[in-house]
């Protein structure tokens, strides 16, 4: 799952560097990037969802790879805002004059990404919690 997670990531990102490189002129059209998007976090959380839940059943160790999809967001989108400030808002409109929504589109992405880390670590702990009370409960015993 973590590989499916990895090209759509990639697929997505080149998609936002298309968009953002070129001012606008090959983007895909507003509703299918609407739906790209959602098609990635919605994988993206289910990635995520059964990985927690292996942890949470004690299947397996799990890896954390995960982070790699926060860094490589966070990244991308720090670098993409870094290179527009220091072109003066260049990419951030097309040569007409119309605002390029990749920044945007980015900066959602990525905060959906790291939102869902977050998730994930939160549930990490409640699973340590629980485990170590139920430790407590069993060596009282």
């Amino acid at each position: 799952m973590f590989f499916i997670c990895g090209g759509i990531t990639l697929l997505v990102m080149f998609t936002i560097l298309a968009e953002f490189f070129s001012r606008g002129i090959f983007p895909p059209s507003g509703i299918d990037i609407f739906y790209m998007n959602i098609f990635y976090i919605g994988i993206l959380f289910i990635y995520s969802f059964h990985k927690e839940m292996l942890r949470w059943v004690g299947k397996k160790h799990v890896e954390r790879k995960g982070e790699w999809f926060v860094y490589l967001w966070i990244g991308l989108t720090s670098e993409l805002y870094v290179l527009n400030f220091l072109t003066r808002g260049y990419f951030s409109s097309s040569p007409e004059g119309l605002p390029v929504e990749s920044l945007r589109e980015a900066s959602t992405i990525t905060l959906e990404v790291s939102l869902i880390f977050l998730l994930t670590r939160a549930f990490k702990i409640v699973a340590i919690f629980l485990g170590e009370k139920n430790k407590n409960l069993s060596e009282r015993s």
